[in-house]
């Protein structure tokens, strides 16, 4: 193709509304069109890209006996209504009426649909196991869409679902695709991709890992130990605190603490540590209003959806009100007569001695000591992992936090979906059951997109060869000159006679012009026929990320570019 044809503009300018680079790159590149809030059209380049990533997966997907299939846009809301989900999911589902004034949904997911295509199917155990999956846009109504095509509302994605008579069957299939997973982000360039412990959230499920891209940009908080490998999210990470050496129990003593509110105030004032500090978060839950009072160590913060998980109910920061009974700012387990739920992190556990708020304005008490002055307390996990803490796998304190883009995730469902939708099989003893699930998921633009982040400089992208938009970047340096341009056509046809694919930039332009929009295409190999070069029989053959400058026989130039091609191509192969 000729970069003169390529429909779209490239600009020089970085966007005011462009918060990381990725998203900046793929605007300034002719990559994408903002159209609506979270809602992009895809240029010509991004397609190439997310054609390509979604080759990669549609081989590695065969390679695990998944078969493609395609579910629709728009789904029934009874389907939704059968798995119980129509009503749970909150706002990101969009639902509408259609004309008959059927309840209808967007689908965001298709769990729903994936058992009712195979419910007949998967009447008779003889038929199992198996698995599908699509490629397919989906629209999820994201409250606060950003960075591009990282977090959207309307998407295309792989989902898988996979369907076992046993939950053994699932676990294997699970670990396959597992492999999978790292074999398609490896393919398209990331290999350094980790995968981490997660929480199933609306999709729901006991087991479930996420696939995180390590970069700076990344919206998630990793958390991982360097010595024994623990990796995970941090709403699923385990929060594991070490009181000991704290100081020994006294006398509970109410202190008079004015205008001191916050437990780095309230310590200070005492001098006393915020380690042996008790601090209380106040919630409601969002169905109800009950307020939800979370007591912790000082230092540490409430995971919110540890604690969405404890009580089953989301949550938002409490309105306290004067006829609550809480004390905005004094709160404490001791004297709280407020009608709420209490919950005790493991961060208090061991600790003998605290200081807490005592229900009073301008009060707070010392030596306070839970299991003698409070009733029934049962220690709960809803805390942050902090940096620097202990691994709850190997127990050293050894806890990194980095931060991610999410590429992928996979769960084991059970029969979360298949016993609601009534799914059901004759077993082998003429019994009849209920089949388990796995489902899996990678966001192709978010995928290409995270590469983008992940592999660039200050210039442009730097894409892999597997899933750039080409493969070489042409560039006749002086079209006004007879010899160049017949040797760069020369080139250009040869190249695309041996299957190579090839943007061709014979525009009548200066060289930073050139150069600025091939480092913005980003494509691998590039190629310079000038006419100092050709006075000595040279062109000038270089990759993207200049790990190779050299320059090469005019003769043999097309031989040389297949082969950087091909050392390029294998270097991201999987054995």
């Amino acid at each position: 193709m000729k970069l003169k044809d390529l429909v779209g503009l490239r600009f020089k300018e970085r966007p005011a509304d462009c918060v990381i680079d990725s998203h900046a790159f793929s605007v300034r590149g002719g990559y994408i069109k903002y159209v609506s809030n979270g809602i992009y059209s895809l240029y010509t380049p991004m397609k190439r890209v997310t054609s390509k990533i979604e080759a990669i997966i549609r081989d590695e997907m065969e390679k695990v006996d998944s078969q493609e299939v395609m579910f629709p846009v728009v789904l029934p809301g009874s389907l939704w209504e059968e798995s119980g989900r129509y009503e749970s999911v909150g706002e990101e589902l969009l639902r509408f009426t259609d004309r008959n004034r059927a309840k209808m949904v967007l689908g965001m997911t298709h769990e729903e649909a994936a058992v009712q295509l195979v419910r007949e199917y998967g009447s008779t155990y003889a038929n199992y196991p198996f698995s599908i999956y699509q490629i397919q846009t989906k629209f999820r109504d994201e409250a606060r869409p950003r960075a591009g095509l990282i977090r959207v509302r309307e998407f295309t994605m792989k989902d898988a679902y996979s369907f076992h008579t046993s939950q053994e069957d699932l676990e294997a299939y699970y670990d396959r695709m597992a492999e999978a997973y790292f074999r398609i982000f490896k393919r398209a360039g990331i290999p350094e991709v980790v995968s981490v412990k997660s929480d199933s959230g609306m999709i729901g499920g006991s087991v479930s890992h996420e696939y995180m891209l390590l970069v700076d940009a990344g919206e998630d908080s990793i958390v991982l130990c360097k010595d024994c490998g623990y990796s995970a999210n941090m709403e699923a990470a385990d929060n594991t605190v070490d009181n000991s050496g704290s100081a020994p129990i006294g006398e509970l003593t109410k202190v008079h603490t004015p205008n001191a509110k916050t437990m780095d105030e309230v310590c200070g004032f005492l001098h006393a540590k915020v380690e042996e500090s008790c601090k209380a978060v106040v919630y409601q839950k969002n169905m109800t209003d009950e307020y939800v009072v979370v007591f912790l160590r000082g230092d540490y913060e409430v995971n919110e959806t540890k604690l969405v998980n404890l009580i089953g109910d989301k949550v938002h920061p409490a309105e306290i009100t004067e006829e609550c009974g809480i004390v905005a700012g004094f709160c404490g387990p001791v004297g709280l007569k407020a009608d709420c739920q209490v919950i005790y992190d493991k961060s208090l556990q061991g600790i003998e001695n605290l200081v807490c708020g005592a229900n009073e304005v301008d009060y707070h008490y010392t030596g306070m000591n839970l299991a003698r002055d409070c009733e029934g307390v049962e220690f709960v996990d809803v805390a942050k992992i902090k940096e620097g803490g202990i691994c709850p796998c190997c127990g050293k304190k050894t806890i990194t936090i980095s931060r991610g883009i999410e590429v992928g995730n996979i769960f084991q469902l059970g029969t979360k979906y298949t016993e609601s939708m009534n799914m059901t099989y004759t077993a082998e003893d003429g019994t009849t059951k209920t089949p388990i699930m796995g489902c899996y998921g990678i966001g192709v633009g978010r995928l290409a997109a995270s590469v983008c982040e992940a592999k660039h400089d200050e210039r442009g992208p730097i894409w892999p060869i597997t899933i750039a938009p080409w493969q070489v970047h042409l560039c006749c340096m002086r079209v006004d000159d007879s010899a160049c341009k017949a040797e760069a056509d020369r080139i250009y046809e040869e190249l695309q006679n041996a299957g190579v694919e090839v943007i061709y930039d014979d525009r009548d332009v200066r060289a930073g012009a050139m150069f600025a929009d091939a480092d913005l295409l980003g494509v691998p190999v590039r190629i310079v026929v000038g006419p100092k070069g050709l006075a000595n029989g040279e062109i000038e053959l270089a990759t993207r990320d200049k790990s190779v400058q050299e320059q090469v026989k005019k003769e043999e130039i097309v031989t040389r570019t297949q082969e950087l091609i091909r050392t390029l191509t294998d270097s991201l192969k999987c054995e």
